[in-house]
């Protein structure tokens, strides 16, 4: 196979779309651009690609050993190619959905959400710090299945780039069939608004139907305006801070723990406490439904419900 990565290929697109988008904030939606919030953005971009230059050639490397002792091969048909595709979305759901649901992941992911606007240049704020999570753990079954680890790094290479689009205002609703079956602007919006019937919700990359077969999609109320960024917002453009401050928090949890609590920091919910002094994004929610019945029509106080709570 051809030394191919597609995002790379994607990136003169991405400028252009930014441009683009940037071009209509300016002339319809002023705030939705903050310059300090674009430049975090894109250094959080620079560093990820960085990142993955240092630490992917080991992963890839551990997954051409792994497929050495593969239950079928393949091969490259078209139909490989398919059903790679697919089952690597799959994959990326489950990844997503553990990345918010187990501290140890979210300490990585927390770094996608941490901006208050949503943009295309959001799309840009990728972990630095994966490579300490082991997500990579979850391709394993695709390399043992048979697929060969460069058609899963293409495969996902293309997810990533269907990915980019979605994180826009400028796009209200694609056409019904279309919001039936994939993911969308409406869709990922919902993902990373901290609105409490909104929190964990919509894990998917590609096709928004894993939500749907898993119990975890939640569909965009058009009267109800989106409140961005963390249950606890960061507070500041600090590059450092917003790349590291979650695996700080871990650090500072864990050493003030009793030592039958400390794991339970790592592996559990972000949120979570012993001793219940702060929230989870389940308990948020019960909270906000015990109070409203999830009715579709917001309640006038609804979002202070996330922004007073401390869960991350």
């Amino acid at each position: 196979m051809p030394d191919f990565s597609p995002t790379e290929y994607a990136v003169p697109g991405f400028v252009a779309l930014v441009l683009i988008e940037m071009i209509w904030a300016w002339r319809t939606r002023p705030d939705a651009y903050e310059p300090r919030d674009t430049l975090t953005s894109l250094a959080f971009g620079l560093g990820s690609t960085v990142a993955g230059l240092l630490f992917g050639g080991l992963f890839f490397a551990l997954y051409l050993w792994l497929w050495e002792f593969r239950l079928f091969d393949m091969g490259w048909a078209w139909w490989a190619w398919i059903a790679c595709f697919v089952l690597d979305d799959l994959k990326y759901y489950w990844v997503h959905r553990t990345g918010h649901r187990v501290r140890w992941f979210w300490a990585s992911h927390v770094n996608h959400h941490s901006s208050q606007h949503y943009n295309l240049s959001t799309a840009l704020r990728q972990t630095w710090t994966g490579f300490l999570t082991l997500g990579f753990a979850f391709a394993l079954p695709l390399v043992l299945l048979g697929f060969h680890p460069a058609m899963i790094a293409i495969c996902g290479g293309f997810n990533l780039i269907y990915q980019f689009w979605i994180h826009t205002e400028a796009i209200d609703r694609m056409p019904r069939w279309f919001e039936a079956v994939m993911n969308t602007p409406s869709h990922h919006r919902v993902h990373h608004a901290t609105n409490p019937r909104y929190l964990d919700r919509n894990y998917a990359g590609v096709f928004i139907v894993w939500d749907k077969m898993f119990g975890t999609f939640e569909p965009e109320v058009a009267n109800e305006k989106i409140r961005y960024g963390i249950v606890k917002q960061l507070g500041s453009f600090n590059l450092l801070w917003a790349v590291f401050h979650e695996w700080i928090g871990i650090a500072q949890d864990m050493l003030r723990a009793p030592w039958k609590h400390k794991l339970s920091y790592l592996l559990r919910e972000p949120g979570w406490t012993h001793d219940g002094s702060r929230e989870t994004s389940d308990q948020i929610r019960a909270r906000w439904l015990e109070r409203t019945g999830g009715a579709d029509k917001p309640v006038a106080s609804e979002n202070s419900i996330a922004g007073e709570a401390e869960a991350a």
